[in-house]
């Protein structure tokens, strides 16, 4: 639309003629990237459609307690800790990490920053590609981190796609909107060509296996082909790059319709699992909605088998020698962990509950509040104490990188290096500067560039929002990023044992010249920067993002001197903590 009238008078029309979920999309993408309506909020999506996150039982309470109920003698409805399934389904034990409301609305918020279709500007991001390689890979490293910590073995890449698949799941949740349940995918079920014609899609499984194979050459021969007969190299540092856009099929794919569309399309098959051909009158399941995907355990198998193809690029390219690793004169001497009355080097995570405001998304008109209560993983906030020792004859600048990974593999073995590097989950990166001699580096877990505060993940928007312009503009990405809750994995009662890497990098080659002063750049490390460059010249996951150089087969023999690791626990404490308040003033 030409301007703000137009797109008001056609959002008006098109309101109670369009799907809701896709009037909600298409509305917060034109909002978030037009330059002339910075200055309008996007509604976070649980208060928008809270059927999406939250157990269809709490609605029926919610209607007593918005119209019977007087406002100052209103409780918190819970919602139940184990209410999609028990623990006789062992995935059930991940069930904290799929179904946390701040993990989905990390997702859900990424892919409106990045959408895959619009117009030029608003798709053509800065590292797109990549981004959306990183924030998956990362997510997978996450997934197998709390996996392990629950004596489970990492997920297993949903590679075989004419096999049953063994795991269930049954999201209970029903959608306001449509007054249908989301339906479940039972067990032992296995995709299928797809004939919804309803949903204008036919595409066949063959379809898929035709992409991947063209995909698999692309990367083995070093280029891809473009719709006009031309080839682009998959060079050292682009590469990646575009091999995001074709994977995750966007506008900037060098060629559709040759490589076709394997992430999005293998999340269309799954959601339609249950119903391939409409003959059942169907909608999707879970995992074909950006907002609820991550619940399903079968996302994780499919993204580790999509991380799989990236890492199959990443093998082809020159490994890091010392001196691409190394920083002259730079000795990361001591690495110390400190939580509040707790032992050195030990992390204490624990259940914790919190309130959060459901009356904006309800299908009736409330009086007053609506407060659902959910239990979630929480950790408490911690210092990292780093000595670096600088030997050269001028002060430094550097770029602080730290990262953790399991100690030990499902067979309590020590890793080989080549599995533990995708084991990494980086926990921040921000900049240093070093005088001669020694330097103290005190950072707090808080600061992280992974995440973004717990309040921000549950804001309401009524209150604290900027009154327009810039501001209000950076507010409204500012909801992308990883739930500071979720920033470190739930460890055991006996304590975890992980290894905690950090690593002083030359800011010559990490530094891109650009203002972000002012700039909302919190979560920066999975979302990037509004309108900005990504704030870090490296591939994304340096160092741990290509194979080791020769000879190096243990953590410890890839270290270089600005690098080093510490031996740390994760203890978890089977309690649960009063509940913080979210959304209350």
């Amino acid at each position: 639309m030409r301007n703000v009238e137009e797109l008001l008078s056609v959002a008006v029309y098109t309101r109670d003629r369009a799907n809701p979920y896709l009037f909600n999309y298409a509305l917060s993408v034109a909002l978030l990237h037009r330059p002339d309506t910075q200055e309008l909020d996007i509604p976070s999506f649980i208060f928008s459609f809270p059927d999406k996150y939250v157990d269809s039982k709490v609605f029926n309470r919610a209607r007593e307690e918005a119209t019977v109920v007087p406002e100052g003698s209103k409780t918190p409805i819970e919602i139940p800790v184990d209410y999609t399934a028990s623990n006789l389904e062992e995935e059930h034990r991940l069930a904290y990490f799929r179904e946390d409301i701040g993990i989905n609305l990390h997702h859900w918020h990424w892919h409106l920053v990045y959408p895959f279709e619009a117009a030029p500007v608003v798709v053509d991001k800065n590292r797109r590609g990549e981004l959306f390689y990183y924030m998956h890979q990362q997510i997978v490293a996450r997934y197998n981190f709390e996996r392990l910590c629950n004596n489970l073995k990492r997920v297993e890449r949903y590679i075989d796609w004419h096999a049953p698949i063994k795991e269930a799941y049954f999201p209970k949740l029903d959608s306001l909107v449509a007054s249908r349940a989301y339906p479940a995918r039972v067990a032992d079920q296995k995709i299928s060509n797809l004939r919804r014609n309803v949903d204008q899609i036919t595409v066949d499984v063959d379809d898929m296996i035709r992409w991947r194979d063209r995909i698999f050459e692309a990367i083995h021969s070093g280029f891809v082909r473009t719709d006009k007969g031309e080839t682009i190299q998959l060079t050292e540092f682009e590469g990646i790059d575009i091999l995001g856009n074709m994977i995750e099929s966007s506008t900037l794919s060098p060629n559709r319709g040759f490589y076709g569309d394997i992430h999005n399309m293998g999340h269309v098959f799954l959601s339609f699992i249950h119903d391939p051909d409409a003959r059942h009158l169907e909608s999707f399941g879970v995992i074909g909605d950006s907002a609820t995907a991550m619940r399903d355990p079968i996302f994780y198998r499919w993204h580790a088998y999509i991380d799989d193809i990236f890492q199959q690029f990443k093998n082809t390219l020159p490994s890091y020698e010392e001196n691409q690793l190394n920083y002259p004169g730079v000795t990361v001497s001591d690495i110390e962990l400190e939580t509040p009355n707790s032992p050195k080097n030990q992390i204490n995570t624990f259940w914790q509950q919190s309130d959060v405001d459901l009356s904006r998304g309800l299908d009736f008109q409330p009086r007053g509040s609506v407060f659902a209560r959910f239990t979630h993983l929480q950790h408490k906030n911690f210092v990292y104490r780093i000595t670096v020792n600088n030997s050269s004859a001028a002060a430094k600048e550097g770029t602080c990188r730290i990262f953790m990974a399991p100690k030990y593999d499902e067979r309590n073995n020590p890793w080989n290096f080549r599995e533990q590097k995708n084991m990494f989950i980086e926990l921040d990166k921000f900049k240093v500067n070093l005088r001669q001699g020694t330097n103290t580096i005190m950072r707090n877990s808080t600061d992280s560039s992974v995440t973004i505060p717990f309040d921000r993940t549950f804001r309401d928007l009524d209150a604290r929002r900027p009154q327009g312009g810039d501001a209000l503009a950076q507010f409204n990405f500012c909801g992308c990023g990883w739930p500071q809750h979720m920033l470190i994995p739930k460890g055991a009662p006996e304590g975890y044992p992980c290894q905690l890497f950090v690593m002083i990098s030359d800011y010559a080659g990490d530094r891109i010249n650009q203002s972000i002063e002012g700039i909302c750049n919190d979560a920066d490390s999975y979302c990037g920067i509004k309108d900005k460059l990504y704030p870090d010249r490296r591939s994304m996951g340096y160092p741990f993002d290509r194979l080791p150089r020769r000879r190096v087969d243990t953590l410890q023999q890839f270290l270089t001197s600005n690098m080093r690791v510490q031996d740390i626990s994760v203890r978890f404490e089977n309690r649960t903590f009063r509940p913080r308040e979210v959304g209350r003033n």
